[in-house]
């Protein structure tokens, strides 16, 4: 039986523009039919063309597969889970299954052309923070559940399987690094202990140190030759001294500890040390990669995004620019070793970590080939650099903005903007901007933010409250963009909706606000360690509707050799997502990525509105949709199996702003009696 609905559809011919190639994903070692890391290594591109303009209406369900977790867990355990996986397609030498995990660390290998189910791990995931287990301030750490994917290992010389030459790993959020056989599931024995290499009591004892639940693996490992490397999520808007957010790499043969790099400086034969209060070093957390990192196998570098340092909004107790947090920083594969860093916001007041997975692309400057990392960022700005040096492709500039923040705090006078391309999401709103979708939605919106404070980016959290724009969460948040070469197109899809911040002395904080575990719109909750309190929220009217402008989410197009945005269009309808449903093509709220195809077709879920779209490439018009289950808040991929090319997307429930529970994978393929290649 089908979930699914087809909605929408239209049959559009277009011309397809071809340009020169400009632009190669160098550095993946990856060829057209593979799939076999997070987002194809960060491009999120597949070479296959099949599935086209002109026939993509005419795609059907092939499979659809439960990975039966709504009856596996409680109905709270699954509400706070989030389904964002990008499942990965293993070559013939290892298997050929199709693996994803769910949000609970499952791991599942079906058959890529049945859905069939071929084997299952179950590491049996401690939910840390859903048990009995508290903070030492007396609270529980929420228990969010979360799996974005898995990684994969194949050895270079042919070994028997048993010896588990082909390897899939994943990082639990109980904080192991687990190796199981690709072929049975079957844990590989010579793999730290018995198959696992065990990081809670290390990280629980790391400084600083973490309670239980404030650390998680949420993201796949990344692999770069013989070496994995695991970043984490730290719990923020909660302690000023929060855990250490180091990434740390293991040998993927042994499990033997490799390296380990901290993006907060802790001794004095660091370079960026000299820029730190010794005291604000050894006490600040935070910085880690909780998103996605990229390996330039040639190179051996890993890409890795950094967030911002603890605790978010207030940066009193972490004077200065606060590097190697909210940066991207090159690292050699092999050692560990910074071979250079850019921050991209400097000491971090408005929760703009890095998240999105740094995409590798081929620019030309100066008639020369210009191998460049893409980093887009939650202020909706992107910064492209030259992999092995970091040299900047476009100037970026440091520019002043506004410093006059809370009591306690200084700010930085500047902060660094690229000169192109230009931001992808609006940078600044005033009360003049305030929208309704009635009169009394904007009467209800302009009396309850009558006292806030607005202006342009980097205007700082106060104690009036202050509307930040882009939102803390996009701009671009995790699900990043994905590149053609065939159009030197780069797409990504954005966020505008505002944020509200507040901070509240703690003087004024009833002793029933220490240490609650959620932040809300109506309660402020403490920032332990700090002066004060945090109130936050979405901008939204009391009718919970936003209080700034359509369009809510979009598809932006970006032409990254000349440094200007190509087109844009809606990303989401209201038709689902209202208490009265109209189908107004006004945006809506996204998280997820693209995949984007060699016939000039971009597939992206993400919206709260269960669909799953299909856009030309190069125009952006919506060629074809079809509602899920529930959201697709994943990263869709894509293969050729026997012949049949298929495309892959996970459907569930997301917390934040999606409650209808859901646990489907779902593979849309071209009849049969249609398919073209």
């Amino acid at each position: 039986m089908s979930f699914l609905t087809p909605t929408l559809t239209s049959r559009l011919s277009m011309t397809r523009v071809v340009t020169a190639a400009l632009m190669v994903c160098a550095g993946s070692g990856l060829h057209a039919n593979e799939w076999s890391s997070y987002g194809n290594n960060g491009t999120k591109f597949s070479e296959l063309q099949q599935i086209t303009p002109d026939n993509v209406t005419d795609l059907d369900i092939a499979w659809q597969y439960s990975t039966g977790e709504l009856k596996r867990r409680d109905t709270l355990a699954n509400k706070w889970a989030k389904v964002q996986v990008n499942p990965l397609l293993l070559p013939d030498s290892a298997g050929g299954s199709l693996v994803l995990c769910t949000p609970f660390n499952r791991v599942i290998a079906l058959d890529p052309a049945s859905g069939e189910e071929r084997w299952v791990y179950e590491p049996n995931t401690r939910m840390m923070g859903y048990s009995s287990e508290r903070d030492p301030d007396g609270t529980h750490t929420p228990a969010f559940a979360n799996c974005r994917g898995v990684a994969f290992w194949e050895s270079a010389d042919a070994s028997p399987v048993s010896e588990c030459s082909a390897r899939v790993f994943i990082a639990t959020g109980d904080l192991r690094l687990i190796a199981v056989n690709a072929h049975d599931g079957k844990l590989c024995s010579d793999f730290g202990e018995q198959g696992t290499v065990h990081l809670e009591a290390e990280i629980r004892a790391a400084h600083p140190p973490a309670a239980p639940g404030e650390v998680k693996f949420p993201s796949p490992p990344i692999i770069i030759n013989d070496v994995i490397a695991v970043g984490s999520s730290v719990r923020d808007n909660h302690r000023f001294n929060s855990p250490n957010g180091s990434v740390r790499a293991f040998d993927v043969r042994s499990g033997k500890s490799v390296w380990r790099f901290d993006p907060i400086p802790r001794t004095p034969d660091d370079p960026v040390y000299a820029e730190w209060a010794p005291e604000s070093a050894a006490q600040t957390g935070g910085g880690n990669v909780w998103g996605l990192m990229t390996a330039d196998v040639e190179r051996d570098l890993i890409f890795m995004p950094t967030s911002g340092p603890s605790p978010d909004f207030f940066g009193g107790t972490r004077p200065g620019d606060n590097r190697y947090a909210d940066s991207i920083v090159a690292l050699r594969g092999k050692t560990g070793e910074v071979v250079w860093h850019f921050q991209l916001i400097h000491h971090d007041v408005w929760d703009y970590d890095n998240a999105a997975q740094p995409a590798l692309v081929m620019l030309t400057k100066n008639g020369k080939d210009f191998p460049a990392v893409v980093q887009a960022t939650k202020t909706g700005m992107l910064y492209i650099f030259h992999r092995e040096t970091g040299e900047a492709f476009f100037p970026i500039e440091e520019r002043a903005v506004p410093t006059d923040g809370v009591d306690g705090d200084v700010l930085s006078p500047t902060q660094p903007f690229p000169t192109a391309p230009p931001p992808l999401v609006p940078q600044n709103f005033s009360k003049e901007d305030i929208w309704g979708m009635t009169v009394f939605d904007r009467a209800a919106c302009r009396n309850k933010y009558a006292d806030a404070r607005f202006g342009p980016i980097f205007t700082p959290p106060s104690l009036e409250g202050t509307v930040v724009v882009p939102s803390t969460a996009g701009g671009v948040n995790w699900g990043g963009g994905g590149m053609d070469p065939n159009t030197g197109l780069f797409v990504v899809n954005v966020l505008n909706m505002p944020h509200f911040v507040k901070l509240v002395p703690q003087s004024e904080l009833p002793e029933a606000t220490q240490g609650a575990p959620e932040n809300t719109m109506d309660q402020a909750t403490r920032l332990l360690g700090t002066p004060y309190g945090l109130q936050q929220g979405p901008f939204m009217s009391p009718l919970f509707t936003p209080c700034s402008p359509p369009p809510w989410g979009e598809l932006v197009a970006v032409n990254l050799q000349e440094g200007h945005i190509e087109w844009r269009t809606t990303l989401g309808v209201l038709d689902r997502t209202m208490p009265m449903p109209l189908p107004l093509r006004w945006g809506a709220a996204n998280f997820g990525g693209p995949l984007l195809t060699g016939s000039g077709l971009v597939f992206i879920g993400a919206t709260a509105d269960d669909r799953f779209r299909a856009f030309s490439t190069a125009t952006g018009e919506e060629l074809w949709s079809v509602v899920l289950p529930s959201g697709a808040f994943a990263l869709p991929m894509t293969y050729l199996k026997d012949g049949r090319q298929y495309v892959v997307i996970a459907s569930g429930q997301h917390p934040f702003i999606h409650p209808t529970l859901d646990d489907h994978v779902t593979a849309f393929a071209l009849p049969v009696k249609d398919k073209n290649n």
